[in-house]
Protein backbone atom coordinates (compact mmCIF):
# COMPACT_ATOMS: atom_id res chain seq x y z
CA UNK A 1 0.00 0.00 0.00
CA UNK A 2 2.78 2.57 0.70
CA UNK A 3 4.44 1.64 -1.96
CA UNK A 4 1.69 2.51 -4.38
CA UNK A 5 1.14 6.06 -2.65
CA UNK A 6 5.02 6.71 -3.29
CA UNK A 7 4.34 5.98 -6.84
CA UNK A 8 0.88 7.84 -6.98
CA UNK A 9 3.22 10.71 -5.17
CA UNK A 10 6.08 10.38 -7.87
CA UNK A 11 4.07 11.03 -11.28
CA UNK A 12 3.28 14.31 -9.60
CA UNK A 13 6.90 15.34 -9.20
CA UNK A 14 7.97 13.79 -12.43
CA UNK A 15 6.68 16.94 -14.73
CA UNK A 16 9.08 18.89 -13.13
CA UNK A 17 12.20 16.68 -13.62
CA UNK A 18 11.17 16.29 -17.04
CA UNK A 19 10.97 19.49 -17.84
CA UNK A 20 14.59 19.78 -16.91
CA UNK A 21 15.38 16.69 -19.60
CA UNK A 22 15.47 14.40 -16.16
CA UNK A 23 13.33 11.59 -14.21
CA UNK A 24 12.91 9.68 -11.78
CA UNK A 25 12.15 6.25 -10.71
CA UNK A 26 10.98 3.92 -8.22
CA UNK A 27 13.16 1.51 -6.70
CA UNK A 28 11.90 -0.14 -3.81
CA UNK A 29 10.40 0.84 -0.10
CA UNK A 30 12.12 -0.64 2.95
CA UNK A 31 10.16 -1.54 6.41
CA UNK A 32 11.82 1.70 8.23
CA UNK A 33 10.56 3.73 5.53
CA UNK A 34 13.66 4.34 3.01
CA UNK A 35 12.64 4.55 -0.29
CA UNK A 36 14.96 4.07 -3.27
CA UNK A 37 15.00 6.29 -6.28
CA UNK A 38 16.89 6.37 -9.35
CA UNK A 39 17.19 9.60 -10.93
CA UNK A 40 17.80 9.70 -15.17
CA UNK A 41 18.17 11.10 -17.49
CA UNK A 42 19.78 14.79 -16.96
CA UNK A 43 19.15 14.40 -13.50
CA UNK A 44 20.89 11.36 -13.47
CA UNK A 45 24.16 13.23 -13.52
CA UNK A 46 23.59 16.80 -12.28
CA UNK A 47 25.88 17.83 -9.92
CA UNK A 48 22.37 18.94 -7.85
CA UNK A 49 20.88 15.45 -7.92
CA UNK A 50 21.10 14.70 -4.16
CA UNK A 51 19.89 17.89 -3.36
CA UNK A 52 17.00 17.13 -5.40
CA UNK A 53 16.52 13.81 -3.90
CA UNK A 54 16.75 15.66 -0.10
CA UNK A 55 15.69 19.33 -0.69
CA UNK A 56 12.79 18.65 -2.87
CA UNK A 57 11.59 14.82 -3.35
CA UNK A 58 12.36 13.70 0.23
CA UNK A 59 10.69 16.43 1.51
CA UNK A 60 7.93 16.52 -0.42
CA UNK A 61 7.57 12.56 -0.06
CA UNK A 62 7.32 13.12 4.06
CA UNK A 63 4.78 15.71 3.77
CA UNK A 64 2.64 13.57 2.19
CA UNK A 65 3.32 10.05 3.57
CA UNK A 66 4.34 10.60 7.19
CA UNK A 67 5.51 6.56 7.07
CA UNK A 68 8.39 7.49 4.62
CA UNK A 69 11.49 8.43 6.68
CA UNK A 70 14.33 8.98 3.91
CA UNK A 71 14.93 9.14 0.29
CA UNK A 72 18.41 7.66 -0.75
CA UNK A 73 19.62 7.37 -4.76
CA UNK A 74 20.53 4.71 -6.26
Amino acid sequence: MIEQKIKEEIEKVRPALQADGGDVEFVSVSEDGTVRLKLTGACGCCPHAQMTLKNGIENYLKQQIPEVSTVVGV
